[in-house]
């Protein structure tokens, strides 16, 4: 199957996703708000997404320093770095929550797994949203009166236990089935046992995603210290059961110290369990450099080649197992905007 972008688009994406904030001029004002996320691998920081090509990215922005710079011209925008032009013509597009197109909402950034590439418990009070279980519902409702909605998706953090926190994942997924009785919902819980994931798609969940991190035990052990590697692996393959395939997947993170040998070993693995893996590439950031530097020692810059290889590869593992992440209508493959996608962007 052909990718449904160019290859000079993909591997313009590809840069735009290894490289550093976007510079937007001082004197120009964006259509709307960049989105601020409490979740995933920009929480914390205002960011935008980029469309381009038939492809998007979403990025960080600031008025004062950037790698790349958002150019205004007669003939549109275009992103640009030095001299050189990245991208030719841009256009802004807009989140619903955390998304495009998609209500994706973080129930709570409190957490306790402290896992040193994640951004989400360490946000500042004033960042994090403390939403409410109607705040939530209500969101997932109004985002469903949108142009272009396809579904609704909830993440959290771990405040006090793994039990509590599915739970009220549990009770959400069911008030917004209630609500929306013929939407996508998709959900991201950290779970410990196969219980969870019966009693989510049992609520109403359509999709899950289940994240290993890393496939590289070593590594999971040092930048997830309060998560179980095999509990997760026993949940992915539970879920692939009880969801079905091309409804589970999983990042795996690339950039921590593993070979592209341990990535698509890791594909394969969740392929042949039907679970769909997310290859993610580590972002760094003010937030997490510290505790990832602890953690793993020295970080190396993670090239476009790497991205674009290793989504070609999983292509082809994908291929050879019948899966695909077109297949999902919520969460980060349904979203485009963070990784290569196989089978859209290459």
């Amino acid at each position: 199957m052909e990718a449904k972008v160019s290859a000079e688009v993909a591997r313009a994406k590809a840069h735009l996703l290894a490289g550093g904030i976007v510079r937007i001029p001082k004197n120009f004002r964006l259509p709307f708000s960049p989105s601020r996320s409490t979740a995933g691998p920009g929480a914390g920081l205002p960011e935008v997404v980029f469309s381009f090509g038939g492809t998007r990215a979403k990025k960080a922005v600031s008025r004062t320093e950037g790698e790349f710079r958002l150019h205004q011209s007669e003939s549109g925008l275009r992103l640009v770095r030095g001299a050189e032009v990245v991208i030719d013509a841009v256009e802004l597009l807009p989140t619903l929550y955390h998304a495009p197109f998609q209500a994706f909402i973080n129930a709570d950034s409190n957490c306790m797994l402290n896992c040193s590439f994640c951004n989400t418990h360490r946000l500042k009070h004033d960042i994090t949203k403390n939403l409410t279980d109607d705040d939530i519902i209500d969101m997932a409702v109004s985002a469903a009166a949108s142009e272009g909605f396809s579904g609704v998706a909830l993440t959290s953090g771990v405040p006090i236990s793994v039990e509590e926190t599915v739970q009220r994942i549990t009770a959400l997924v069911r008030g917004i089935r209630e609500a929306l009785p013929d939407a996508p919902i998709g959900v991201e819980p950290y779970v410990t046992h196969p219980r969870h994931v019966e009693e989510l798609r049992e609520a109403g969940a359509t999709e899950i995603k289940l994240n290993i991190e890393s496939f590289d035990p070593d590594i999971f052990g040092m930048v997830c210290p309060g998560r179980d590697y095999t509990a997760i692996l026993h949940a992915i393959n539970h879920a692939c059961g009880v969801f079905g395939r091309n409804r589970v997947c999983s990042n795996i993170i690339f950039g921590m110290g593993e070979t592209d040998e341990n990535v698509l070993h890791g594909s394969k693995v969740l392929a042949n369990m039907g679970a769909v893996a997310t290859l993610r590439a580590l972002r760094v950031n003010e937030h997490n450099i510290a505790d990832l530097k602890a953690a793993i020692g020295e970080i190396r810059p993670i090239t476009a080649n790497r991205m674009l290889n290793l989504a070609r590869e999983q292509k082809a593992i994908l291929s050879e197992h019948g899966l695909t992440p077109l297949a999902f209508h919520t969460m980060c493959h349904a979203c485009l905007c963070c990784d290569i996608v196989p089978f859209w962007d290459v």
